[in-house]
């Protein structure tokens, strides 16, 4: 009988879930994706969480039995009545009946915090920017977006560290793929759309065959595609590292070896069919195409595709 495939985007605040879950979303159609943030869990609003003196990223300040227990009927089809928390007001709203699509995508701050919720997932992915550039981002995103001062952002900031430590990046060991966008050069001023990233693939799930990289002889230390073996939280991985500066056609090389995996790929490699492919708002708000941010979103739709063949 056929599931819906989910897909889980797990990260601390800001660190890039919703840019990335947004090119996926386009990818595999809106029309066959149900996306459900876990911030819709929290079991307390802004003000009470200030009175109370916890933070969102505590384990206590959500409903995770209740995202466990959603989590397992939508992996079975069914539908569920979600909670609704507005960032806006930093309050809640009427709950919404969701009915899953052919795909779910899963992205907020404690998706793997429990057992039964990982198993609930096909797929698993964690966003790890190097701290400066997510601090970065969420002045920008919190000023620009919610209303708050830098000062208030900042200092928010340091009140959920000791939680970001103890809570948020210990998920990072469940995951199938670590993502991480970083500044060529430890440059912080770089845009958005020239950051490297780094991808670390576990041997949880089969990953494409990019041994073809080595084979073309493309993958020595000045190259802008990289593929090598490293450890990551004590355990071997293959990482693949992509510069911002790399052309389409070095890229072009991973999303064919992906392609040529999988035919039916071949729609999805297509930038004409898929022009949201990459792209990122700059530092004006311009849209800007990163080369880096499409690979990565092409790997993990590969991985969803790929999990349609075993379940549907």
């Amino acid at each position: 009988m056929s599931r819906p495939i989910i897909l889980g985007i797990v990260g601390d605040s800001a660190a890039g879930k919703t840019t990335l879950t947004k090119g996926i979303a386009q990818v595999l159609g809106p029309e066959n994706v149900t996306l459900i943030c876990t911030d819709d869990y929290h079991r307390y609003d802004r003000q009470q969480r200030a009175d109370i003196g916890i933070t969102a990223l505590h384990p206590e300040c959500n409903h995770l039995d209740i995202m466990q227990q959603h989590l397992s009927l939508l992996r079975t089809g069914q539908p569920i009545l979600k909670p609704v928390y507005s960032h806006k007001t930093g309050t809640f709203a009427a709950p919404t009946y969701i009915k899953p699509g052919k795909f779910v995508i899963i992205e907020g701050l404690l998706g793997y915090s429990t057992r039964a919720a990982r198993d609930a997932y096909d797929v698993k992915v964690y966003l790890a920017p190097p701290e400066p550039l997510r601090a970065k981002w969420k002045v920008k995103r919190d000023t620009q977006k919610r209303g708050y001062s830098e000062e208030q952002v900042l200092a928010e900031l340091e009140k959920r560290e000791p939680d970001s430590e103890q809570y948020i990046r210990p998920q990072r060991q469940w995951s199938d793929i670590v993502v991480s966008f970083y500044p060529p050069n430890d440059d912080e001023d770089e845009s958005n759309g020239h950051l490297n990233v780094r991808l670390v693939l576990r041997p949880t799930i089969p990953h494409p065959d990019f041994t073809e990289i080595i084979k073309v002889g493309n993958n020595d230390s000045e190259s802008a595609v990289r593929l090598g073996l490293d450890r990551d939280m004590g355990k071997p991985v293959d990482v693949l590292e992509v510069d911002g500066h790399a052309t389409l056609e070095q890229v072009n090389t991973i999303e064919h070896i992906m392609c040529n995996d999988m035919p039916y790929l071949k729609n999805i490699c297509d930038r004409e069919i898929n022009p949201e492919l990459g792209k990122i708002a700059g530092t004006t708000g311009e849209t800007l195409q990163s080369y880096p941010l499409a690979l990565t979103q092409l790997i993990i739709t590969y991985h969803m595709l790929k999990a349609t063949q075993i379940y549907q």
